[in-house]
């Protein structure tokens, strides 16, 4: 329960955007409040967090959702073998991010080579990729290693490996089975050690199952998945994230009130990558280093705006069922959102999200 005693600042559920202050309530695990200037969460489990504490500097980053937490400590066991691994997760939640602290503390001497698959011209994948001869086509006016024999000792990250064309994950492959490649012109493998490390945000069995990916290149690249949660399921993590943007461009100075949160209080459809670009575009506009609420992005203004459900537009089973359940309980209550909220034990300003989130009306 929380109780307000006659602050001066006053509390709020819901924490930003937050309307009328509150004398007493109840709390609602892992969803925000403000006190005063002061946004506060009570976490339901902070074990993994405080453990992950305990032994140091987090790696690779520090995050207040114990479930991430706990498959962040998965990971960082997996980042020291040869294992494939594999990121999934939406568009900017950080895959490269996570790719290169994988390298890092895998202590391979060679370099980090990434790869955008999907940014390879069609009719030269294989060249781009496993090197070629002088000679082996039109424009080959030398040999090149290709960026697999690129990351010899190293890592290579495959980036958007689902728009990996069929005859390039043949030969990835044989480059995964034999630990050799065999660059275009040529008639002979040539041996190479690189860890591969490999990203997409998009359903790689869905993939499988249409016969545009294949089953046997998936089942050597995920010696080990790692799901990356979209930046709305863990949302107090946006605090830490804008401290270390903050610190590593060197130019903000201050967050305002409202523009903190603001940016506390988004959706975030393109993730960490979204949250980053506005808190750059921000610092460059701001005067004096102090990040007002008219120095973010329009989108950022307009708290009205429904944003997207996902990348895909679309809600996975879980979501479906909870704005039926809003749905129904809306319909129950007159509309009344306040009465939902009560009803499910969660803040006004959570379900007022969701409402939004899924299209809903309530009042």
């Amino acid at each position: 329960m929380l109780e307000d005693l006659g602050s001066s600042n006053g509390t709020f559920l819901g924490g930003p955007g937050a309307g009328e202050p509150v004398t007493q309530a109840a709390l609602a695990c892992d969803e925000p409040l403000r006190v005063g200037h002061t946004v506060l969460a009570l976490l339901r489990d902070g074990g993994p967090i405080l453990e992950r504490a305990r032994l140091g500097p987090p790696w690779p980053f520090a995050t207040l959702s114990a479930p991430f937490a706990r498959e962040l400590g998965r990971l960082e066991r997996i980042a020291a073998s040869t294992l494939p691994l594999l990121l999934l997760g939406e568009t900017g939640t950080g895959k490269e991010v996570l790719a290169r602290a994988v390298h890092e503390r895998s202590g391979r001497p060679g370099p980090f080579v990434a790869v955008n698959c999907g940014a390879l011209p069609a009719n030269l994948v294989e060249a781009h990729l496993f090197g070629h001869l002088r000679g082996a086509f039109s424009g080959a006016v030398r040999d090149e290693p290709g960026f697999v024999r690129g990351a010899h000792d190293g890592t290579l990250f495959l980036d958007e490996i689902g728009d990996l064309p069929p005859l390039a994950q043949a030969s990835l492959l044989r480059v995964l089975q034999e630990g050799e490649v065999t660059p275009v012109g040529a008639f002979r493998p040539v041996k190479v050690d690189a860890r591969v490390v490999s990203a997409t945000h998009h359903p790689l069995l869905e993939r499988v199952a249409s016969g545009a990916f294949r089953s046997d290149l998936l089942a050597r690249l995920a010696g080990f998945s790692f799901q990356v949660p979209p930046l709305r399921q863990r949302r107090l993590d946006v605090g830490e994230l804008l401290a270390s943007f903050c610190r590593a461009g060197g130019a903000v100075r201050e967050l305002r009130l409202d523009a903190a949160l603001t940016l506390l209080a988004h959706e975030y459809p393109m993730n960490v990558r979204q949250l980053q670009q506005a808190i750059t575009a921000a610092a460059l506009l701001a005067d004096d280093g102090v990040v007002r609420l008219a120095d973010l992005p329009a989108s950022f203004a307009e708290p009205d705006a429904a944003a997207p459900l996902d990348a895909a537009g679309a809600l996975d089973d879980a979501d479906a069922a909870l704005r039926d359940e809003i749905a129904e309980r809306l319909r129950a209550n007159g509309n009344n959102l306040t009465h939902v909220a009560r009803e499910m034990g969660k803040a006004r300003q959570q379900v007022q999200r969701w409402v939004k989130r899924f299209g809903l009306k309530a009042r």
